[in-house]
């Protein structure tokens, strides 16, 4: 029988103890946790999005780092595959808003419920407190791993030891260590799925606004195409700018701002159903209503409240004009800001607020066909330790549980 050493007991760590034992390997999971799963507990505002209802081709385009790297992955355990081992297991699931699979129970523990009860049902033995300090080769090959309490010895080791984002979850980026101890590529590491910090003294003004339906654009200063655009929802915070439209942007933007690009210039069309010449027809019409009211009231119907204070700030125009007095200058800078409401990203919140990790062992190391390293026999490697991430929704959970299957598959066969 394989004895097959897991380090790391969070989603991909258990996917891939699952697998292995369902192959019949006798399978030590080691965690230095007091707990395993401790990042699923907080995933999704601790409801855990843990797949996605999509057809499985349509999570390559929401991969962003690698996505051709997953097809074996993904094709060998599929988003069906997850949530018929949810259900199977006690746990039923539903689907929401962007096809996000949630628990029934709306509790993350209870993804974690399912996975330690395969895990038990597969007899892996699970050591909690345990720190993994190296790993350990003899003529090339991995056979064992380095703890406090001493070696371990094994036919295979697979690590799944997470990236940096939570550090408080215990991802501290031990697994990048061993990987540049043996000589492998590691990517840089980049928080990503993270809210922005913004220069402008006004966002701050409206912590708490959310903005729906709105479009961002961000720029390199000079260059005239976005290096990002898309629509849907933000937030405005005490630091700059968060939500679901930020988020997305980070993943895609982050390499401008840790790559001496400086700070990008960003713009949000709060109107983006109405082209320039319709929102200036808009404009007229509530001119035209009411001619005599001030120009403090003139935003009532067009922006949220906490947003009102701030445009009339930055239009400059004085708030007890009235209406009827603005004159077209006055009308195409409140059109300009509608249109192109500005502010600066000066960086991310780093990794402590990072919902992924952006970088990792390359995955020109891995065969992506088994996930062993190649240059190491023995030695296997999945989930956010690998330069493999994807944007929200339930894609990054299944990057983990996919990449640990295979992991734990290839060594049983």
């Amino acid at each position: 029988m394989k004895h097959v050493i897991v380090v790391g007991g969070g989603a991909s760590g258990m996917a891939a103890a699952i697998a292995a034992g369902r192959g019949g390997c006798k399978v030590t999971l080691l965690e230095k946790n007091e707990k395993l799963g401790k990042k699923i507990y907080i995933t999704g505002k601790g409801r855990c999005n843990f797949t996605n209802g999509a057809p499985i081709e349509d999570f390559f385009p929401m991969v962003m780092s690698n996505p051709k790297f997953l097809y074996s992955a993904f094709y060998t355990l599929t988003n069906q595959d997850v949530m018929d081992f949810m259900e199977s297991h006690g746990t039923p699931w539903k689907e929401e808003r962007g096809q996000r699979i949630f628990p029934v129970s709306d509790r993350a523990s209870d993804v974690t419920h399912a996975l330690k009860t395969a895990l038990d049902a597969y007899k892996v033995k699970i050591c909690l407190h345990t720190e993994v300090t190296g790993i350990v080769v003899e003529d090339g090959r991995v056979v064992g791993v380095q703890t406090a309490d001493g070696m371990k010895r094994a036919d295979a080791v697979i690590l799944c030891t997470g990236g940096l984002s939570y550090p408080t979850t215990g991802s501290t980026g031990d697994g990048h260590h061993f990987a540049k101890e043996l000589g492998l590529k590691v990517t840089e590491l980049r928080p990503a799925l993270v809210p922005f910090n913004c220069m402008e003294s006004y966002i701050p003004k409206m912590q708490g606004l959310s903005l729906k339906n709105v479009s961002l654009s961000l720029y390199v200063d000079g260059r005239k195409k976005p290096v990002y655009q898309d629509f849907g929802e933000m937030m405005f915070t005490h630091f700059g700018i968060t939500g679901p439209l930020v988020l997305s942007a980070s993943s895609r933007v982050g390499k401008h701002l840790t790559g001496g690009d400086g700070a990008l210039k960003g713009f949000i069309d709060l109107k983006p159903a109405l082209d320039h010449d319709k929102l200036n027809q808009r404009l007229l019409r509530i001119i035209e209503e009411a001619p005599n009211k001030q120009f403090s009231n003139f935003y009532d119907k067009l922006l949220p409240k906490a947003m009102i204070p701030v445009m009339i700030e930055l239009t400059g125009i004085a708030p007890e004009l009235k209406l009827n007095s603005i004159t077209k200058e006055m009308r195409e800078t409140i059109l300009q800001y509608l249109k192109a409401f500005p502010l600066t990203v000066t960086g991310t919140r780093g990794f402590k607020e990072a919902i992924v990790t952006q970088g990792g062992i390359s995955v020109k190391e891995i065969d992506p066909s088994t996930m062993e390293v190649k240059k190491y026999p023995g030695l296997y490697a999945a989930g956010e330790l690998l330069d493999l991430d994807a944007l929200t929704g339930g894609f990054n959970l299944q990057i983990a549980f996919s990449t640990g299957d295979l992991a734990g598959r290839s060594i049983a066969e």
